[in-house]
């Protein structure tokens, strides 16, 4: 009988998909994912009993549109936990977590899986397929599939007192060998061909390190012969980059990159991370961003690198992109090609590639790989098994949220220590993070101690000195006339301020000095709208035009612009750091200038969030402390000194209490709800900046609702806004945009008021909401 048990229903081309065979190959599948990370066995096992509910006669029944509302995968995992006991907790977890989600693993939630208790009162109000596990294990004798020897777990349920952030992600990364493998054969199958064999998706490149490294270093020759920076730029460039190279033949590990704005840090690192490869045999680099601008101008750089010998389609596979933005590069007017409702292969490839990570080269968001490494889900978690064996870059590691600082160093160290990873945190203003080792040591016993790549006697900082940060006396404050003043008399000059409102006042008061060249730029105008302003500030720059840039601090990592003056709102000194990174960039002057200055503000109401205000405080007190002498942004024990007191003030390892709780208590679900980078809940609103653009996806979206293409052709015109609470006034000009018919998008929006979209400014609502992001 259970050699004719299907497992899902015929695919469109008449293939029948029997269990045995599924559960065979989701098994190996699974099997073969997890030997990157010695878990071979047990993620089999995972796979042979994922659905083993579907050897019962009701499930069969379901297939046949006779039944509803049935469970079929609690039985795998009770058999998992009964038969393997503690070597079984992962396996039980993950089975049960592949429709569901990762759930819990105290003792009471794994008794709940009991098949007993399940068969009299169901949590999720299902039926068991079969409530007796032996008719079960019987029918999966007759089709000969036999269990694996599980001699050991990567889950050590009894070490989670000193373990319990790293055993989480032990779970997880079993979980995404079996929830990816599980996925491509259930695709294969419903994909199958006319002869009604499994047609499987096209797998991605492999990395090739010693040729792709190869075609690096001829760029940055290339790059070096046609710089326009000066010869002491050049050289700090060139020896950044023979310390990367140098390093990539190190152990792996932890490492730190520190070096300083326009050292040409993004592509030493990749060539620290290639030669890292080869010399490790590892799979794959992930490249880390917090901003989409850096994204833009990241990708940009890789895809230079390899293009020459690369064609468009393999190049899009090469080095794939896995954020909002991706495949919505901007294009000049004239080379933007027609649209097509129809997916290209290409993108269709470049899509399904993102689903898993299967490239060699992944350049994602700081949001989009933190929340997977702590996520519960199927979709979320199917690619983690990727990252082991892979070279990790976290640029501009500063932006790391304070709050989270403690499980996120113990995870990555977990990565480390475990699945053959090598982490790099670069930036120009290294946070102490080897100060919270003690906390991290809580949650994983490889604590945080990384290896800084460049030895201190090349001196980086030191020759890098191309500006001078001109600090403020702390008993005056500075008003918006008097600032615009001061910036009327440069040519050319940047301002950095830490809110919206503070850019537009200062921007009005700037309007009404008439100056020549006069540009804003801050979240509030959306991603088209800022790359043809940045654009326009370059060109100005380069031809030595009046040039006067307002910006928040969207402006201030990764962004390439070079003023020769630069005003900075006092913040937390890592912002003034990155604003003074603008400045004097290709060392063209012997010295910039970077005035720091106090706004004419309650300082109450001077900063974005509590957290900023805080880092903020820390910079004052310095500057009280040390006095302006000694606030020397081109010493690095300058900031491990901020960053330790920003850690005693804030005390990260405490502020996120539930989050805590849920890794302590192995709660999976809880610890996905309270993991969250950006805490806030934010929607996304299409606005008028291109009136024509704006209009026909506006239209777009009323007649066909959210898809796909429409959402990737709206997210250059889209900006973020904080969800509205009920009855806003702003609420009145929001639009939801369909999803089907009668169902409207919680998180989709057009913006009904296409005078509130301001041609420099962005959107400027009547009266500015709570809900617009500081």
């Amino acid at each position: 009988m259970s050699t004719s048990v299907l497992a899902h229903s015929r695919s469109p081309s008449g293939r029948d998909d029997f269990l045995r065979c599924h559960l065979r190959d989701v098994a190996n599948r699974a099997a073969e994912y997890a030997s990157a990370f010695g878990a071979s066995n047990e993620a089999r096992l995972a796979g042979m009993l994922h659905d083993l509910g579907k050897y019962g006669t009701l499930f069969q029944r379901r297939l046949e549109g006779k039944e509803r509302a049935i469970d079929h995968w609690s039985a795998g995992a009770w058999l998992a936990l009964t038969r393997y006991k503690l070597r079984g907790i992962a396996a039980a977890l993950a089975i049960q977590g592949h429709h569901l989600g990762l759930q819990k693993a105290d003792k009471h939630s794994l008794r709940e899986l009991d098949l007993s208790r399940l068969a009299e009162r169901h949590p999720l109000d299902l039926r068991l397929s079969e409530s007796n596990a032996q008719t079960l294990l019987e029918r999966l004798d007759a089709d000969g599939l036999k269990f694996p020897e599980v001699p050991a777990s990567v889950y050590d349920y009894t070490r989670l007192g000193q373990m319990s952030a790293a055993a989480m992600l032990d779970v997880r990364m079993l979980f995404s060998a079996l929830v990816d493998a599980d996925f491509i054969e259930t695709e294969a199958h419903f994909d199958a061909g006319p002869g009604r064999e499994k047609r499987y998706r096209e797998s991605g490149p492999v990395l090739e390190p010693e040729r792709a490294l190869s075609l690096l270093l001829t760029h940055l020759d290339e790059l070096a012969k046609h710089s326009t920076a000066s010869l002491e730029v050049g050289k700090l460039r060139s020896d950044l980059l023979q310390a990367c190279l140098e390093a990539g033949e190190c152990p792996q590990g932890l490492f730190t990159l520190t070096a300083p704005t326009g050292a040409g840090k993004t592509l030493s690192m990749l060539a620290f991370a290639l030669g890292h490869a080869l010399k490790h045999g590892l799979r794959r680099i992930v490249t880390v961003i917090p901003y989409l601008s850096i994204i833009e101008q990241t990708v940009g750089e890789y895809r230079k690198v390899f293009a020459p010998c690369f064609g468009k389609g393999y190049l899009d596979e090469y080095i794939l992109e896995d954020h909002s933005l991706a495949g919505t590069r901007i294009e000049k007017e004239g080379d933007r090609e027609k649209d097509s409702i129809a997916e290209d292969m290409a993108a269709r490839q470049s899509r399904l590639l993102a689903e898993n990570w299967d490239a060699p080269i992944i350049i994602t968001t700081s949001v989009q790989f933190l929340e997977s490494l702590f996520a519960n889900r199927p979709s979320a978690c199917r690619k983690l098994h990727r990252l082991a064996k892979s070279v990790i870059l976290f640029d501009e590691v500063q932006t790391l949220p304070v709050q989270l600082a403690v499980p996120t160093l113990a995870t990555l160290s977990r990565l480390a220590e475990r699945y053959g990873c090598t982490i790099v945190f670069a930036t120009a203003t290294q946070p102490a993070f080897g100060h919270l080792d003690d906390f991290v040591r809580r949650y994983c016993v490889g604590g945080w101690q990384a290896t800084e790549i460049v030895k201190p006697d090349i001196r980086l900082f030191e020759r890098a000195r191309r500006t001078k940060v001109v600090w403020p006396d702390l008993t005056q404050k500075t008003s918006w006339a008097e600032l615009a003043d001061q910036m009327s008399k440069h040519s050319q000059a940047l301002c950095v301020v830490n809110l919206k409102r503070h850019a537009i006042q200062l921007f009005d008061a700037l309007r009404r000095l008439g100056l020549e060249g006069l540009f804003h730029l801050s979240t509030n105008m959306c991603p088209a709208h800022r790359h043809v302003v940045l654009d326009e500030v370059r060109q100005r720059l380069a031809k030595g035009m009046p040039c006067h840039l307002i910006s928040t601090q969207c402006v201030e990592a990764g962004v390439d612009v070079d003023f020769p003056v630069a005003f900075r709102a006092l913040g937390p000194l890592d912002a003034v750091a990155q604003a003074a990174g603008r400045c004097n960039r290709n060392g063209h002057a012997e010295t910039g200038s970077v005035h720091v200055f106090l706004p004419e503000e309650e300082e109450a109401n001077a900063y974005p969030d509590g957290t900023y205000r805080q880092a903020a405080s820390v910079s004052r007190n310095l500057l009280s402390n040390r006095c302006a002498p000694g606030m020397d942004i081109h010493v690095p024990r300058l900031f491990e000194e901020y960053y330790r007191k920003l850690y005693d003030l804030t005390r990260p390892q405490e502020r996120k209490p539930e989050l805590v709780k849920g890794i302590e208590g192995q709660d999976f679900a809880k610890v996905a709800q309270e993991y969250r980078v950006i805490e806030k809940d934010a929607i996304n609103v299409l606005v008028p900046y291109d009136r024509e653009v704006f209009q026909q996806l506006a239209r777009e979206a009323r007649q066909t609702g959210l898809t796909r293409r429409w959402i990737s052709e709206a997210r250059p015109h889209t900006i973020g806004l904080f969800r509205p609470r009920r009855g806003a006034p702003v609420e009145t000009y929001l639009e939801p945009v369909p999803v089907t018919k009668g169902i409207r998008s919680e998180e989709w929006f057009i913006y009904l008021k296409e005078e509130h979209y301001d041609p420099e400014k962005g959107l400027i609502p009547p009266v500015v909401p709570e809900c617009l992001i500081a």
